[in-house]
């Protein structure tokens, strides 16, 4: 085993605060019910982990050709993403369609836009790990990694709030979604 040093220290700490979007639209995704809970959980643990570390391996790919061509509005598209899954889940809850989703957030092209929209930042994270000049196999595996235990905590904390609170819980849900779309946008405005 190699010696700990400060890019080892950095990485974990880095991962959980890539993690928080993903725990976030789990929360809000576990709200609404479903007919196989065990297919969800593994569909969302799953891709939200993959995506995470492959962002974050992609970035780190790119070095500094492809990023800095979408750094200008990186954030927009993870926003649109995200407002736009967060407007369907609200408009499914306020109708109170929630039991007959046309598209369950777990699957498909839901599946894919709360992915790419929750893993947009893991991209910066890997170019930034490759000016730094370490590799990105260990740190993407870990990012990877903690993506998917936040996603798993944040589907059982949807599905208890879900089940007990049902609605109001699967409206803040969606609203959850959309907020979090607006602070990337907020954040990287205020850059």
């Amino acid at each position: 085993m190699a010696p700990v040093n400060g890019f080892d220290l950095i990485v974990l700490p880095l991962a959980v605060s890539l993690g928080v979007d993903a725990f976030s639209v789990a929360v809000g995704a576990g709200t609404f019910p479903t007919e196989n809970e065990r297919r969800r959980t593994f569909r969302l643990v799953f891709h939200f982990g993959f995506f995470q570390g492959g962002m974050a391996l992609l970035g780190w790919l790119a070095g500094r050709t492809v990023a800095p061509l979408v750094a200008d509005f990186d954030h927009w598209i993870a926003f649109i993403l995200l407002a736009y899954v967060g407007g369907r889940m609200l408009l499914a809850a306020y109708r109170g369609d929630t039991e007959n989703l046309k598209e369950d957030p777990s699957r498909g092209s839901m599946l894919v836009l709360m992915s790419v929209g929750t893993s947009i930042d893991a991209l910066a994270v890997g170019l930034s790990l490759a000016l730094a000049g370490d590799g990105i196999l260990w740190p993407s595996l870990i990012i990877g990694a903690v993506a998917a235990i936040m996603t798993f905590a944040g589907l059982r904390i949807g599905c208890r709030l879900g089940g007990a609170f049902g609605r109001p819980v699967q409206l803040l849900g969606g609203m959850v979604l959309i907020a979090i779309g607006v602070r990337v946008v907020l954040t990287h405005l205020a850059m």
